[in-house]
């Protein structure tokens, strides 16, 4: 029996922890740019760089946590050391600045 509590319990952290993240496609991500909900993804990006100036873009991502836009990059900076950022979508602020290993 304590074993079936944990697996439930267990369950139910997982189901809660990622049903508050979901990734945007392309055509919603356009439509919250568009509409004024978001940055668009040139200035988002630009704020990236400018932490880690003369870095590459490499990959992005962005996902509604908790009713928030959080847009995820990762970078390589000109000594090719990668970066992962995460900005708030809306804001630009950056949230999450680190190198990834």
């Amino acid at each position: 029996m304590k074993t079936l509590s944990i697996l439930l319990v267990t369950a139910a952290i997982i189901a809660t922890t990622t049903a508050h993240a979901r990734d945007l496609g392309p055509d919603e991500a356009l439509r919250l740019r568009d509409a004024g909900t978001i940055q668009s993804f040139e200035k988002l990006n630009a704020a990236a760089i400018a932490k880690h100036p003369g870095a590459t873009v490499s990959e992005t991502e962005l996902e509604e946590e908790y009713g928030r836009y959080i847009y995820q990059l990762e970078l390589r900076d000109p000594q090719g050391v990668r970066w992962d950022l995460e900005l708030d979508a809306a804001s630009g602020q950056i949230l999450k600045d680190h190198q990834d290993d």
